[in-house]
């Protein structure tokens, strides 16, 4: 008897095994149904952007550069300097030419010796104009020929002097050999030293720059744009300037100038794009600092919008799912909806029936 009953104790044990075992297994293989988080449209205002990269230039960027070539003698400002127009930047020794120096001496030669001719035919004319002996025109015909050979070697002189030492005798002070401002404003730089050499601006040759001088209160944003967005830009549009060495920094500008043609580089095309900045006293900017900027190509304001994770595209369609059950579980009903302007976090919504209480599927819930 207890032999039969341990017996009958031992199946119903492997038959309970067995049943849990079978029920684990079912437990387990049956797919919880996805919990997801709800979101909720929201009144928003949609700016859509793009920033463009460049840098801070001055509008007028002056180079200023000798009016004769030779050696710079004396160098009277530094980068970082103010200039007015006119002030003195550097002096230059001439050295002259051997051909245009012969040339100058030559002509005072003949030029004493012509003077000297020409007073001696007048102390003669003189003396016998004295004795009656010659008329009164040949008399003032020679003192002016006496007085113009003077006037000829004076000039011939002075050229001299200018050949020799690049200064008139007449106009010292605007001597060529002084290097001046030609307008008002900061010297940004000065890339020659003393005892550098320099050659005047002619038709073959630019010329050295002695300095670059320009208005720092008058500043201008270049960049570029690609040609995906050229054409949403337009002249006169508002744009916030913002150079990295600058923490916090935000120049309001007005776009002038939108380039014509494209540039390639590296395969990509992109068009110049200059902003005029309104920098104040432009105290804090410098030439050739790195900025961006922020340019507001569309934007919607106080419309509804949801986030673009809540949207599902399919084609040029988009859908929403909409909760409608949450008992026992979610329940939700797909929705096909109107999208408007999007910033790529939230895009704005244009369809009727949904409403800021309207509740959406959001994202899976991981328990």
């Amino acid at each position: 008897m207890m032999k039969r009953f341990f017996k009958i104790l031992l199946w119903i044990i492997v038959g309970a095994v067995f049943v849990g075992t079978f029920i684990y297994l079912y437990l387990n293989s049956k797919k919880e149904a996805d919990k997801y988080s709800l979101k909720y449209p929201t009144t928003e205002t949609i700016e859509k952007t793009t920033v463009l990269t460049g840098k801070i230039e001055p509008r007028d960027e002056i180079d200023i550069k000798p009016q004769i070539s030779g050696i710079i003698s004396e160098i009277l400002v530094e980068a970082g300097d103010h200039v007015n127009n006119g002030d003195i930047i550097a002096r230059i020794k001439v050295i002259p030419e051997e051909s245009q120096l012969s040339s100058a001496l030559n002509r005072v030669s003949v030029a004493e010796i012509a003077l000297e001719e020409a007073r001696r035919v007048f102390e003669r004319t003189k003396s016998l104009y004295e004795k009656k002996y010659e008329s009164r025109e040949k008399y003032e015909s020679d003192e002016t020929s006496l007085e113009r050979a003077k006037r000829e070697l004076e000039q011939a002189r002075d050229q001299l002097k200018i050949v020799r030492e690049g200064v008139s005798s007449a106009n010292a002070q605007g001597s060529n050999t002084l290097v001046r401002s030609t307008v008002t404003g900061v010297v940004l730089e000065v890339p020659v030293k003393v005892g550098s050499s320099v050659i005047q601006s002619n038709t073959f040759n630019d010329g050295t720059t002695i300095a670059k001088v320009a208005d720092m209160t008058d500043l201008i944003f270049r960049g570029k744009v690609d040609e995906t967005e050229v054409d949403l830009l337009r002249e006169g549009m508002d744009v916030s300037i913002t150079v990295g060495a600058i923490a916090g920094s935000a120049y309001p500008a007005v776009i002038e100038k939108i380039a014509p043609m494209a540039n390639d580089e590296n395969g990509t095309n992109t068009f110049e794009v200059k902003a005029a900045l309104d920098a104040g006293d432009g105290t804090h900017l410098r030439a050739g600092y790195s900025a961006n900027a922020n340019v507001i190509l569309e934007r919607a304001d106080s419309v509804l919008a949801v986030p673009e994770s809540v949207v599902e595209y399919e084609g040029d369609k988009a859908y929403v799912y909409v909760l409608q059950d949450s008992v026992p579980s979610q329940k939700f009903d797909r929705m096909e909806i109107k999208t408007g302007l999007s910033n790529g976090l939230v895009v704005e919504l244009k369809s009727k029936g949904i409403t800021n209480k309207t509740p959406l599927r959001g994202n899976v819930i991981k328990e």
